[in-house]
């Protein structure tokens, strides 16, 4: 069956039409309307791991529970594809901006179960992390999620021998760096500006997540990393669920793991940024 036919029996109307769109770094996406007027984003492509699209309609659905976040209603999804509801995109305008910082105090003061994810793993693109259950933070966050990407940047020659070095004492020294307890805040896990979808209410929405249970620092500093919003993100935040003291030293300590991420994937200068940033924390 192709998978129009597929996503139409799924959708229970036929695909009317479908138009390939910029929006997937990994996945394919498209534009898809179906007979009965209904529009969606569709992300497909060859191959996908299995559970994949699941697994994200499954995040999608659990940043959606409390309500103070709006991400899309999933439409369809099976092994080949995820259809999401079409948002008409526009720009992300002050008030946009305020909501977003409150709805993400809202979303992390949710919780999660424990630090990491209930079906134990993390999945980005090809990688595939160890995120079982765990009590603490820094330990999951060094050992779980940095740590295990050294050989694999190493190995791309995205991470020089220093490099590696310098990453690995920041995962030694993460118990003095990470900062007071906090409880499991429910995580986008992947919140840089591109995963923050506008509408044309300028009204924010969130996309493609990675959704943990970790600490809640990490999906600001995320949001930081590639030019996000504007301050008045972080600022409503702080203001509806004040930050823990020390929070501005530590962005870059949580922008380490994404970093690290990229210079597995994609190397160019991320492995460089992910040694700079390292090598703040450890001299």
């Amino acid at each position: 069956m192709s998978v129009d036919a597929e996503l139409g029996a799924a959708a229970g109307s036929p695909v009317a039409s479908r138009r390939r769109i910029a929006g997937g770094s990994i996945n394919e996406a498209y534009a898809v309307v179906f007979e009965d007027g209904r529009r969606a984003f569709v992300k497909t492509r060859a191959g996908a791991p299995a559970g994949e699209y699941a697994a994200e309609a499954a995040a999608l659905a659990w940043l959606a529970e409390p309500g103070t976040v709006r991400v899309p209603a999933v439409i369809a999804c099976s092994e080949r594809f995820l259809a999401l509801e079409w948002v008409e995109p526009g720009s992300l305008d002050a008030a946009g901006e305020e909501e977003l910082g409150r709805g993400l105090a809202g979303l992390h003061a949710a919780g999660a179960p424990a630090f990491g994810s209930p079906s134990g793993e993390l999945r980005i693109g090809p990688l595939v992390l160890d995120a079982a259950p765990a009590d603490a933070w820094p330990e999951f966050y060094a050992e779980r999620l940095v740590r295990p990407l050294i050989a694999a940047a190493r190995d791309r020659g995205a991470l020089s021998a220093r490099g590696a070095q310098a990453v690995g004492r920041a995962c030694d020294r993460i118990d003095e760096l990470a900062g007071p307890e906090e409880p499991p805040a429910r995580l986008h896990g992947d919140l840089w500006s591109g995963n923050v979808h506008a509408g044309t209410d300028g009204r924010a929405w969130l996309v493609d997540p990675v959704a943990y249970g970790g600490r809640r620092e990490v999906d600001l500093a995320m949001l930081r990393l590639f030019g996000g919003p504007s301050r008045r993100v972080i600022d409503a935040y702080d203001e509806a669920a004040p930050l823990a003291d020390g929070h501005e030293q530590r962005v870059e300590l949580w922008q380490l793991f994404p970093l690290m991420v990229h210079a597995v994937l994609f190397g160019g200068g991320y492995g460089g940024s992910a040694e700079a940033v390292a090598r703040r924390y450890v001299g």
